[in-house]
């Protein structure tokens, strides 16, 4: 019997008694030469007494319309003649049919049966109308509209259908089209609806066409454009200027007094990392700044993520504001460590029924929702016109009953969230102060109101009357005049801050696009600019109208509409002029701060500099348009990750593996490449087994930083016998702590010892691999939720290491430098704190190939071996050893599974048939899924030993760098690893590694920096 007709034969024996057998193949011809009866398992057949049985198949046989004995002889076969027949031999029906059932089983079998039969009947097995399921001959064309033509059991049923069809018909109107989808009111209620889910920030609609476009953070965001354009956006940073749209970052306002803001703030820091919230010329509000936070009182552990921060001057009064932004990914980490500080509570909920004006104002809006594409004059249930829809400015997804302010009952602080309600643009390049200069003009003065209807600038019109504010708004206004005499944005000092009021910039908007230059010749006064750049922004310029949360509500509400602007430049007398709005014109409250661009290393000072300008909500569109303009370039997210990678800097939440927020990130992108790995079959994917990769998809930092301890206990290299800094700090990860059962030879450079090597190093992990396995599961469970290791910070230290490993090619060179910097030389005392104080620890580091090749993602930075270094230095072309193959041990394993589950499933039908109650369809499980031909499964062995080459750390980011000509990566290493390294290397050759990606087997050499 086939393999399909034996799944077929259980499956009807599924539900059948366990008194009722049946042949393996059908039954033969009766004694009698009559047709056989039907098969003993029939329903037919097995509700009858066997007597009654016996009677009707003798009863049937001794008739004579259907005398079969006369082709075929009394004990021959009717199947015998070929293959495939009848095997058996002639047996009566009495014999096949059981003697007796169990009434119990034989009625728990029907009854599924009929069951399932009356749920058949019940339900529609087809979409299609009554009308339809008529044969043919009976269809009619009228049927379809006049139910009347139906026969009549059919026309009740035909009834209820057009009944539900009409129903659904109101309930889902579709458009008609696309003149009447492209409706202005019929736009803004899609697009409403569309971000109730994912925030859209105000130029969505203008990237979306030209973007592509993801959804991340809650946010729908432009990753990278449509049209090439990566030398492009490369040369605007480069030389003119790259616009980016960072609305999407978060800002938490915190007010109340000076004291209390600073006491609780600097739980949350460290001087060892370098700024403070109070921070003397960041409190007075000139300068914005930049820290790391972490848990309160738990520095160098539990990182919440990197933030910025800006000061409002002070204007007096005791209570003071304070902006933190930071990645939409950190928000909610740092937003619950900061009501926990302040002990702000939670507001308790209470089930408020919302105003009858809303439910009114959301049932109209749910109407003109519903009916788009109908008529254009929409009139309510009263007979009135209905309320327009109004377009979402800001977060369209807040809950208007969830809380957005928390205050704390002992100390007044309060913690309001601001996200949305400043937009914040972001200007890279030498010439964006250019841009700023011809797109923003000061505000004129306006003592009148150009209305008294209408609140539009009423807030200026008070402002000045005041000749303090007026002489204030003056020098802001000369300040941001000459911006325009300076060559770029880093020679001002780093995080300038300058509050400046200005017109509305669609007024001044030329009629072509144009490329914002310097103009040096305008501004002649050479020691105004020069005073600038030495001396900075004055702190009284620093103040700006933005702070005021009801100047900025009045701005946004009382915004000239574009409709109203087009009109008027209709009406001009000469097409193309100048608009003047005199009186009309809105004031704009709006904060630039400077961004200092790269600032650590010696090459490139001051590359990737720029400038961010804050404005209030609802005046996006107004300003990016006009941005647009004079000539900038866009970029989306992908820019903004080349922008940090060639300025060196960590990229949030990528390069922050120690904060919840990059442990998510790595998680999600390990499955992403996973996914990505899987869809491909097994002969087109590298087969990371053989090339020696543990870890293609994820870098395995705690396991990294585990092994490098162990190895240092081993070795007992720097360390006292007694250890116990580290014993103390691996607490909480003591599990990690315990050394593995097998120990890893030191490899040669030989290739036959190398081979022999990986393959002991992995039939051992093998060995262990099932006792450990369930360990190894828990244990990175709880690595994903929290890091048992830190990414170093310390100013101080990272000096010390940056000095150590600084690029030199003389030994003497090499202490002069030292002593220069005033750093302590490379000795056993000046190690040994170091390690005791960080047993496991990251360092984020910088490495620049020295020869061709191009790191990837994931690479492993590696330490040469004595003969690397060697062949180094006597062949100035050697680009580096390669790594023998090793032997993928899981291949027959994957095989051998392969087999054990085709039998298995073999076995499972052949227990069915024999008894099908034994085993369900869902105890088929299979052993061992997680193996995957290619990759390694969990545990994996020692990482810094796996390969011939020992492991110091993982590229977090690499490519060809523009910035320099050669292939650059971003990435960290081990601590313990690096001062091993450094500790073993000559003198001339310090700071030397190995770069390998995951899906080759050639190493390249790189020199390693740390940058400070």
């Amino acid at each position: 019997m086939s393999g399909a007709r034996e799944k077929k034969r259980a499956r009807k024996m599924r539900n059948q008694p366990a008194s009722v057998t049946l042949p393996a193949e059908p039954g033969p011809v009766a004694a009698g030469g009559s047709r056989a009866g039907p098969p003993p398992g029939d329903v037919r057949s097995e509700g009858l007494p066997a007597p009654y049985q016996q009677q009707r198949f003798s009863h049937q046989s001794s008739g004579t319309s259907y005398r079969k004995d006369q082709y075929f002889p009394k004990g021959q076969n009717r199947g015998g003649r070929g293959r495939g027949g009848w095997q058996g031999g002639c047996q009566s029906a009495s014999e096949e049919m059981p003697k007796y059932i169990t009434a119990s089983t034989f009625a728990q079998a029907r009854a599924a049966e009929i069951n399932a039969m009356l749920k058949a009947v019940a339900q529609k097995s087809s979409n299609s109308l009554v009308f339809q399921t008529l044969p043919r001959h009976m269809r009619r064309r009228a049927m379809s509209h006049n139910i009347k033509r139906l026969p009549r059991r059919l026309q009740e049923i035909a009834r209820k259908e057009a009944e539900k069809a009409v129903h659904q018909k109101k309930e889902q109107s579709k458009t008609k089209s696309r003149k009447a989808r492209r409706r202005h009111i019929n736009l803004v209620a899609e697009f409403n609806r569309r971000q109730r889910k994912n925030i859209w920030l105000e130029t969505h609609i203008w990237h979306a066409k030209r973007f592509h476009m993801i959804k991340k953070w809650g946010y729908c965001l432009a990753d990278r454009p449509t049209e090439k354009s990566y030398r492009a956006c490369y040369r605007a940073m480069t030389k003119h200027c790259l616009l980016q749209d960072l609305s999407y970052y978060c800002c938490l306002e915190l007010n109340g007094k000076e004291n209390e803001l600073l006491k609780q703030l600097a739980r949350l820091c460290s001087p060892d990392t370098g700024l403070m919230f109070g921070a003397e010329f960041c409190l007075s509000g000139r300068f914005q700044g930049s820290l790391n936070l972490y848990r309160a009182d738990r520095y160098p552990e539990d990182m919440l993520g990197p933030v910025t921060f800006i000061w409002k001057p002070k204007d007096g009064s005791e209570n003071r504001q304070l902006w933190i932004w930071m990645h939409p990914a950190l928000k909610q980490d740092i937003l619950s460590e900061l009501k926990a500080i302040f002990q702000c509570p939670e507001p308790e909920e209470i089930c408020i029924s919302e105003p009858f004006t809303t439910l009114i104002q959301e049932e109209k809006q749910k109407d003109v929702a519903m009916n788009l594409g109908k008529k254009r004059k929409k009139k309510d249930k009263d007979g009135e016109k209905a309320v327009p829809v109004k377009k979402i400015i800001g977060d369209g997804t807040r809950d208007p009953f969830q809380p957005y302010s928390w205050t704390s009952p002992a100390t007044g602080i309060v913690i309001s969230d601001q996200t949305m309600e400043i937009l914040r643009y972001r200007l890279i390049g030498p010439l964006s102060h250019s841009v700023l200069t011809e797109t923003l003009k000061a505000a004129s003065l306006q003592t009148e109101m150009a209305d008294s209807e209408t609140e539009l600038n009423n807030w200026w019109v008070e402002n000045c009357k005041d000749s303090e504010k007026v002489s204030l708004h003056q020098r802001q206004t000369a300040v941001f005049e000459l911006l325009e005499g300076i060559s770029s944005p880093s020679e001002m000092p780093a995080g300038t801050i300058l509050g400046l009021t200005v017109g509305d910039p669609r007024v001044n908007l030329p009629k072509k696009k144009t490329k914002a230059m310097p103009n040096p010749e305008k501004y002649q006064d050479y020691d105004k600019v020069r005073q600038l750049v030495l001396e900075g922004v004055p702190v009284e310029c620093a103040h700006s109208f933005i702070w005021d949360q009801g100047i900025c509500k009045n701005v946004t509400e009382n915004k000239i509409s574009e409709q109203d602007l087009n009109r008027l430049r209709s009406q001009l007398l000469v097409p193309g002029s100048q608009l003047d709005l005199g009186p009309c014109e809105s004031k704009i409250p709006v904060l630039l701060v400077q961004q200092p661009g790269k600032v650590a290393g010696e090459d490139r000072p001051g590359w990737g500099s720029g400038w961010d300008i804050y404005l209030p909500k609802g005046w996006g569109m107004a300003f990016w348009i006009p941005f647009i303009y004079r000539g900038v370039r866009v970029g989306g997210l992908q820019e903004g990750l080349k922008h940090s990678e060639y300025k060196r800097t960590p990229h949030t939440p990528n390069d922050y593996p120690d904060c919840p927020a990059g442990i998510q990130f790595a998680k999600e992108l390990e499955n992403s490449l996973l996914e990505k790995f899987k869809r491909r079959p097994p002969a087109k994917r590298a087969n990371y087994v053989k090339l020696g990769t543990l870890s293609p998809f994820l870098c395995p930092w705690t396991q990294l930083t585990k092994n490098w301890e162990e190895r240092m206990k081993a070795s007992g290299e720097f360390l006292c016998p007694s250890f116990p800094r580290i014993e103390s700090c691996a607490t909480e990860g003591q599990s990690l702590c315990d050394p593995k059962p097998e120990v890893v030879a030191e490899a040669s450079s030989e290739t036959g010892e190398v081979e022999e090597t990986m393959q002991i190093s992995s039939e051992s992990a093998i060995m262990t691999e099932d006792v450990a396995s369930t360990q190894v599961f828990e244990e990175r469970d709880e690595t994903m939720t929290k890091s048992v290791f830190i990414v170093l910070r310390s100013e101080k230290l990272l000096m010390q290491l940056s000095a150590w490993c600084y690029p030199t090619s003389g030994k003497d060179r090499r202490v002069r430098l030292v002593s220069r910097l005033g750093q302590k030389e490379m000795t056993e005392h000046a190690l040994l704190p170091i390690l005791m104080s960080y047993p496991r620890a990251l360092v984020w580091v910088n490495l620049s190939l020295l020869r061709k090749g191009n790191p990837e993602l994931h690479a492993m930075i590696c330490i040469p071996t004595e003969e690397d270094l060697l062949h180094l230095s006597k062949d100035q072309l050697f680009c580096g050893p390669q790594e023998p193959k090793h032997r993928d041990i899981f291949k027959h394993k994957i095989q051998k599974l392969k087999r054990e589950k085709k039998k298995k499933r073999k076995d499972n039908v052949k227990a069915l048939e024999s008894d099908p109650h034994s085993i369900s369809d869902k105890e088929i499980t299979e052993e061992r899924e997680d193996l995957i031909l290619g990759l390694w499964s969990d545990p994996l062995p020692d990482v810094t030993s796996h390969c011939s080459r020992t492991l110091l750390g993982y590229v977090t980011r690499g490519d060809f760098s523009l910035a320099v000509g050669c292939g650059e990566a971003l990435g960290f290493v081990s601590l313990t690893g690096l001062l091993h390294m450094l500790h073993s290397q000559p003198t001339d050759k310090k700071g030397l590694v190995l770069l390998r990606t995951p899906a080759s087997l050639q190493y390249r050499f790189a020199r390693l920096n740390i940058e400070v």
